[in-house]
């Protein structure tokens, strides 16, 4: 199908009629709502300098701590799994134990209060 202009000048007319110079107010937040709550707030409080100092919770960690954060950080997705279900195998034999210690503390009544 072939669209022909009766303009002198051809497509010009159509292409320009096309044309908006309407001005959108990209301030409003009714037009453009935030996208994801709490982000612009969060950005304003990054646009700090960033400092050479290391953030407060690393200040207390040992030379220990952070090797072991690397080794952590190293370990992909399976090895992870493995490390995470060794820790909670290890807390539970801890539980049984300190569960048997406390029924053998019971049993030795060392854990009686003080008679006044």
């Amino acid at each position: 199908m072939d669209l022909k202009m009766a303009s002198p000048n051809g497509g010009d007319d159509f292409e320009s009629s096309l044309l908006s110079f309407e001005k959108l107010d990209r301030a409003s937040p009714d037009l453009w709502p935030e996208q994801l709550p709490g982000v612009a707030e969060f950005a304003a409080s990054c646009k700090n300098p960033i400092t050479n100092s290391p953030p407060k919770w690393m200040a207390e960690l040992e030379s220990e701590d952070i090797e072991m954060l690397k080794e952590l950080g190293s370990l992909t997705t399976a090895n992870l799994m493995e490390k995470v279900k060794g820790l909670q195998n290890l807390a539970y034999q801890l539980g049984l134990e300190e569960s048997r210690e406390m029924t053998r503390g019971k049993f030795l009544n060392i854990l009686e209060r003080p008679k006044k």
